[in-house]
């Protein structure tokens, strides 16, 4: 099969097409013929860093979409057929290829209406965006919310998600993004570049704070978050961590969440996993219903991804980039 090569770790925007062995499913998994996979950071992070589960050339990319061709032994939930999306699991072969293979209890179905490449956007970043809200920060309506770098892809779910959720949304985003993330749902968008986040979220909300952060910037960004913050806020990072026994206050209590989607793969705990095909499910729902934004900025082909890797290294664009396979 054809499938995107990475010959070595470091390598990541050299990638070149070429042939590997197809994938077979093991009791429990699933054969999928891929139609889409969607470009993310963690593809050029890991794939500059490199794993010790890797054999090479190696394939990436974690969040794909495709028809089931064949199913393992054990497989109930799922048949051949199936239109379905999923998430990785990055210590294996991924999805920048004409086949996959997949653990069948983590997959969602795809519904009518709702393309290969709209689904393929969701995973990494909007399963960490529901994950962090809902499952981590248990957000809930009448809450106010910070979530940071809104224009990007975790950002951009999170918005829609919280707006959704009945939450009033602040963003921040530089000023030529301040549309989009308006248009997405944010109630307020605070220009990062220009203005101090946490002196705009204390005017805008009378000097009470927030009562949730996102933030998906970096461990200097979820300190500084911090401030922002109301008595008993709550914030989730997924770039860093600010520093938790510095902030421990009994007159400021305050929660943290570390989100970490993807190493549920490798946990062994199949309950866990399962959520992922939960928040797949409640989300293609949401995207079949018109109440969410699937993010798709452009459609490239497998060949381009290299290419499109080393745009999101510069940090400056917007939404979802997504690779059509085939």
């Amino acid at each position: 099969m054809k499938a995107l090569l990475l010959e070595e770790k470091a390598n990541v925007f050299e990638m070149k097409v070429g042939d590997v062995e197809k994938p077979s499913p093991k009791p429990g998994e699933i054969l999928v013929k891929i139609k889409a996979t969607a470009c993310n950071p963690v593809d050029y992070q890991t794939g500059i860093r490199g794993n010790p589960n890797w054999v090479y050339p190696h394939v990436l990319g974690l969040d794909s979409a495709g028809v089931v061709e064949e199913v393992g032994e054990k497989v109930t939930n799922i048949q051949a057929g199936d239109r379905v999306v999923y998430h990785s699991d990055l210590t294996k072969k991924g999805g920048y290829a004409e086949y996959g293979v997949t653990t069948a209890h983590t997959v969602s179905v795809i519904p009518e209406g709702v393309s290969f490449e709209e689904a393929a956007a969701l995973p990494c970043a909007g399963y960490t965006a529901y994950q962090a809200l809902f499952h981590k920060m248990r957000a809930s309506r009448g809450e106010t919310i910070l979530v940071h770098a809104g224009a990007g892809g975790v950002g951009g779910f999170a918005i829609q998600l919280a707006k959704n959720a009945g939450l009033t949304v602040l963003t921040t985003a530089s000023s030529m993004n301040h549309a989009y993330v308006k248009s997405l749902g944010a109630d307020y968008a605070i220009d990062y570049q220009k203005e101090d986040f946490v002196e705009k979220a204390l005017e805008i909300t009378n000097g009470r704070g927030v009562d949730l952060v996102l933030d998906t910037v970096g461990r200097e960004n979820a300190e500084k978050s911090l401030k922002a913050l109301a008595f008993n806020g709550q914030i989730a990072f997924i770039a860093g961590a600010p520093d938790v026994n510095d902030a421990i206050s009994f007159a400021r209590p305050l929660s943290f969440h570390q989100v970490a989607l993807g190493s549920v793969h490798q946990s062994g705990h199949v309950r866990e996993q399962q959520k992922l095909s939960e928040i797949g499910n409640h989300m293609l729902f949401l995207l079949q219903e018109g109440k969410l934004n699937p993010l798709v900025e452009k459609i490239i082909a497998m060949e381009e991804v290299p290419a499109a890797l080393a745009e999101l290294a510069t940090r400056k664009g917007k939404g979802k980039v997504v690779a059509k396979i085939g």
